[in-house]
């Protein structure tokens, strides 16, 4: 269905496109089983001691408010992240902010964390509680002087709603919140969140979201920061605002984060360097050109323990997963593993 409508929804702007795709998903017609597949029992894995049907996620950005996670588990994604989320609500950026590089399959963004604030979406999520592993990312509103205090506010309020919590410190559209990188900074930043998850008891994983354009001087750095803090996970990566030499479309010169194909190898190669360089003692989340079977299986094989997309649905469509899905089980059984968390790491 979704080849016959792409020409329909491509003749869109990206974002109202994107508008759509959340008001159809609202309707949450379809049946879960149309997006199941034979065999799946060899994706099952483990993210932060819970039980995943499989290890392809949805990336933050699409369900930005929380408002379809229930529908788009029910497309067969293993755990899906919601946000960016900030304390209070925001429009963003002015428009147009997403554009499509299609001769790239790619997209450039600079939305600028736009969703309805963290007081109306815990009430949200509260009242619809989630029916699979929901991770929720969150970060500072624009205007804030603060934006560590921004991180503890959501983290506060948030909290009891998520399985995990991403620390979004990546996303180059907010001004200054990728400083967040600098040692004294990420410093000041993880001890906060520490302290707040002392004091309120907070047992629920963290997550650090990085960004592809980290120095190579300060990677092993970052690593020992994140294991110094006892992180429970990376987030390799986000959009890059960087890398725009070798694009082919004529959008490719618009300011924002660049996601899809371009930044695959940026981002697998990220991978296998925290995957050596953390002991395999921190969970890694690969992102950034997952479009297929093969690709997922290449972040896997690097060192990721799973994987999250979003540019990639939104050029093959809802059924990106199960497709995903049925690819990855192919390459096990070639690859004679029985399970997909034995290819964890196997290629890094």
């Amino acid at each position: 269905m979704f080849s016959i409508l792409r020409p329909y929804i491509f003749s869109l702007d990206p974002e109202a496109a994107h508008d759509l795709a959340i008001k159809s998903l609202k309707v949450n017609f379809l049946p879960k089983s149309l997006f199941s597949v034979k065999n799946e029992e060899l994706l099952e894995t483990n993210l932060f001691n819970k039980k995943l049907k499989n290890p392809i996620g949805l990336a933050a950005g699409f369900d930005k408010s929380a408002e379809v996670y229930n529908a788009l588990f029910k497309l067969g994604f293993g755990f899906v992240e919601v946000g960016t989320i900030t304390p209070k609500r925001q429009l963003g950026n002015s428009k147009p902010r997403i554009f499509r590089l299609e001769k790239d399959q790619a997209l450039i963004n600079r939305l600028g964390f736009n969703n309805d604030g963290s007081e109306i979406i815990a009430k949200r999520i509260s009242e619809n509680k989630p029916h699979g592993i929901l991770g929720i990312n969150i970060g500072p509103n624009k205007d804030t002087k603060n934006k560590s205090d921004d991180f503890f506010t959501c983290l506060s309020r948030l909290y009891s709603y998520a399985d995990y919590l991403t620390i979004n410190i990546s996303s180059p559209n907010t001004e200054g919140l990728r400083n967040f990188h600098e040692e004294n900074s990420m410093i000041k930043l993880l001890t906060g969140l520490n302290n707040l998850k002392q004091k309120k008891n907070i047992i629920k994983p963290l997550v650090v979201k990085l960004s592809p354009d980290i120095e190579e001087k300060d990677i092993s750095n970052t690593i020992e920061i994140i294991k110094k803090f006892k992180i429970d996970g990376l987030i390799i990566s986000n959009t890059t605002d960087q890398n725009r030499k070798n694009l082919l479309d004529d959008q490719k010169n618009q300011i924002g984060g660049l996601s899809g194909q371009p930044i695959k190898d940026i981002t697998t190669n990220l991978i296998k360097r925290f995957y050596k360089e953390t002991d395999k003692k921190i969970k890694i989340i690969g992102v950034g050109g997952v479009d297929s079977g093969s690709s997922a299986f290449e972040k896997i094989a690097a060192g990721a323990d799973v994987v999250q997309l979003y540019t990639g649905m939104v050029y093959k469509g809802p059924g990106i997963v199960k497709e995903i899905k049925k690819d990855l089980i192919s390459i096990l059984k070639r690859e004679k593993l029985k399970n997909i968390s034995d290819a964890v790491g196997i290629k890094a």
